[in-house]
């Protein structure tokens, strides 16, 4: 019997970014309070909701990610709204700060995860250019309050680590951890970042 893959998570990027694998998925979208423990390191909080989110649907195999976006150990998740999206947006501007996922796969009774970071540089953001974005509204169901995949993607002019982190579900990592849950992929690299 075939094994049936859930994405515990209700994100469309990250329902594209795992097509992308060329997997079939259903899609349980889980009821797990996000908030932030506090001191909680942001490396601790997507480990904490990713396997929450994983952990919290029944399945063969069943994938859970958080992303949160992360300026000198300070976690900025979603914004409540416009204001707190340009406050945001503001801290992060021509500073270099860190996009961390959270990727938890559970099957057959055993929990794997992975932590991915990204760096990801912003150019100084002028009030005419946060006036133009927020009014967009592209940044209020993203963490960090910007979407890499759209029109924030002119704030950033350097990225290093995974490019799929930054958008949400880090592919290689992804692919690794499917794997090693008997997932059959339809191809077979391996990444050497074990």
């Amino acid at each position: 019997m075939d094994k049936r893959l859930i994405l515990a998570s209700g994100s469309p990027r990250r329902r594209a970014l795992l097509a992308q694998l060329g997997v079939n998925f259903d899609i349980y979208v889980p009821s797990v309070d996000e908030s932030q423990k506090p001191n909680e390191d942001p490396t601790d909080y997507v480990t904490r909701i990713s396997s929450a989110k994983a952990q919290a649907v029944t399945g063969d195999v069943v994938l859970g990610a958080d992303t949160c976006v992360s300026l000198n150990g300070t976690i900025y998740g979603k914004p409540s709204d416009l204001d707190h999206a340009e406050v945001i947006l503001k801290e992060l501007s021509g500073k270099t700060h860190q996009v961390i996922t959270g990727v938890a796969v559970q099957f057959d009774g055993h929990l794997l995860n992975r932590i991915v970071q990204t760096d990801v540089e912003f150019i100084d953001l002028c009030q005419g250019a946060l006036d133009w974005y927020l009014g967009l509204g592209e940044s209020l169901d993203k963490a960090g309050a910007y979407g890499l995949q759209g029109a924030a993607g002119a704030f950033i002019s350097a990225i290093r680590g995974s490019h799929s982190n930054v958008i949400g579900l880090p592919l290689v990592e992804t692919a690794d951890l499917l794997r090693d849950a008997g997932f059959d992929l339809l191809y077979t690299a391996r990444s050497d970042h074990q």
